[in-house]
C-alpha cells in the first residue's frame, strides 16, 4: 500500500515559510580530546529547513534520520568540534529536503570544566553552557557557515559605587588626623566595599570553511575578563580571596565586552578579518531590579584595526612624554 505524501500537497494559502523544524531535540553528543577521555554532552538541537509557497508541509522525519545518521557516524569517527558536527548535519538536511535552499541547525549544551579555588587549591567542577550553530545554503553548491559560542558566569564589581565609598574613607581617615601618605598607602592596599553582581559573559565567533575555535580557550577568555571567576566550592581562605580579588579589579559592564574583545583578538591570531565576533555582557544587578547590557557586534578584523590604532597612539603619547622629559 502506498501512502499519501500529504506535506507534498500544495497549501491554500501559498506563501513562503523562513523555518520549519523540530526543537528541543535532546541527544548525547561524543565530543573527542586528543590523548584524553572524550567528553559526553546532553545536548538539545534545533534544526529548521525553509518551505516554499507550493508545499503543504516539510518532511519533518528526515530531520531525525539525518542526525541519527551523523551521531552514529561520530560514535565510529570522532568528533573534535561541535560546530563541525552542526555542518554536517545543516548540510545533510538540505540533501534530504531536495525543495529547501536553506537550513539551520542549533546545539546548546552544557560543558563541565574543573577549576581549582585560589587559596586551598580544592578542585570542583563548574557548569558552562556552550552552544553552536550552522547555517547552510544552497546554490550551484551548498555553502555552510557555523558559529561556536560559551556563556560563562563571573563576578563583576561595581567602580562607581567603590569610588563613593573610597572618597568616605579617605574624609574618615583625614578627619581622624592620619597622615595622607599613610592614607594613600592604606587605599591602595585595602579595597573598598562596593556592590556586586553575577555576570553572563557570551561570546559567539562566527567562520567558514575549517578554521576552529577552541571551546576552552574562549571559556578561559571570558572568564579572565570580568572582575574575577566563581566557584562552586570555597572554604573560608578562599572566600576571602575571591571577594578581594573581585574589589580589586571593579568593572564596568562595558569593561568586560571590551576586555573580551582584546583577549579574543590576542587569543585568536590565526581567524581570519571576515570572520564574526558577537561578545555581550549581562551583569544581575544586587542593589537594582535591573540587568545591565552591553553588547559588541563586529568583525576579527575590526577589531585588530581599532586596537592597533590604540596602540599607536599610546606609543606615540609615550614618545611625547620622553621628549617633554629630556627638555627638561
Amino acid at each position: 500500500m502506498i501512502l499519501p505524501d500529504v506535506q507534498a500537497t500544495r497549501s491554500e494559502v501559498a506563501i513562503n515559510l523562513s523555518r520549519v523544524g523540530v526543537t528541543n531535540v535532546k541527544k548525547l553528543v561524543k565530543v573527542a580530546r586528543e590523548n584524553k577521555r572524550p567528553i559526553i554532552l546532553i545536548s538539545t538541537f534545533n534544526m529548521y529547513v525553509d518551505l516554499p509557497s507550493e508545499r503543504r508541509g516539510a518532511n519533518l522525519s528526515r530531520n531525525f534520520e539525518v542526525i541519527d545518521e551523523v551521531l552514529e557516524e561520530a560514535v565510529k569517527s570522532p568528533v573534535f568540534e561541535i560546530e563541525d558536527l552542526c555542518g554536517e548535519v545543516a548540510r545533510r538536511l538540505l540533501k534530504r529536503h531536495e525543495y529547501a535552499t536553506r537550513s539551520e541547525v542549533h546545539m546548546d549544551s552544557e560543558y563541565i570544566v574543573k577549576r581549582k579555588t585560589p587559596m586551598s587549591e580544592m578542585k570542583s567542577q563548574k557548569v558552562v553552557k556552550v552552544f553552536a550553530k550552522a547555517m547552510a545554503e544552497r546554490d550551484d553548491n551548498i555553502r555552510v557557515r557555523k558559529v561556536i559560542g560559551a556563556d560563562v558566569v563571573g563576578i563583576t564589581a561595581c567602580p562607581c559605587a567603590q569610588e563613593a565609598m573610597k572618597e568616605e574613607a579617605k574624609k574618615e581617615l583625614q578627619d581622624l588626623g592620619i597622615e595622607q601618605s599613610k592614607i594613600d598607602a592604606f587605599l591602595n592596599k585595602i579595597p573598598m566595599a562596593t556592590h556586586n553582581q553575577r555576570g553572563h559573559g557570551i561570546v559567539s565567533i562566527e567562520v567558514t570553511g575549517d578554521h576552529e575555535v577552541s571551546l576552552n580557550k574562549l571559556i578561559d577568555i571570558i572568564e579572565h575578563s570580568m572582575s574575577t571567576m566563581n566557584y562552586e566550592l570555597l572554604k573560608r581562605l578562599d572566600e576571602h580571596q575571591v571577594v578581594k580579588n573581585a574589589h580589586c579589579n571593579p568593572k564596568f559592564v562595558e569593561d568586560c565586552v571590551r576586555d573580551m574583545a582584546r583577549r579574543l583578538v590576542s587569543g585568536f591570531t590565526e581567524l581570519p578579518d571576515e570572520s564574526v565576533i558577537t561578545i555581550k555582557q549581562i551583569n544581575e544587578e544586587s542593589i537594582h531590579q535591573h540587568n545591565a547590557f552591553a553588547e559588541l557586534k563586529t568583525t576579527m578584523g575590526k577589531m585588530r584595526a581599532e586596537l592597533k590604532e590604540q596602540q599607536q597612539l599610546e606609543q606615540e603619547g609615550n614618545q611625547v612624554k620622553i621628549t617633554c622629559g629630556c627638555k627638561d
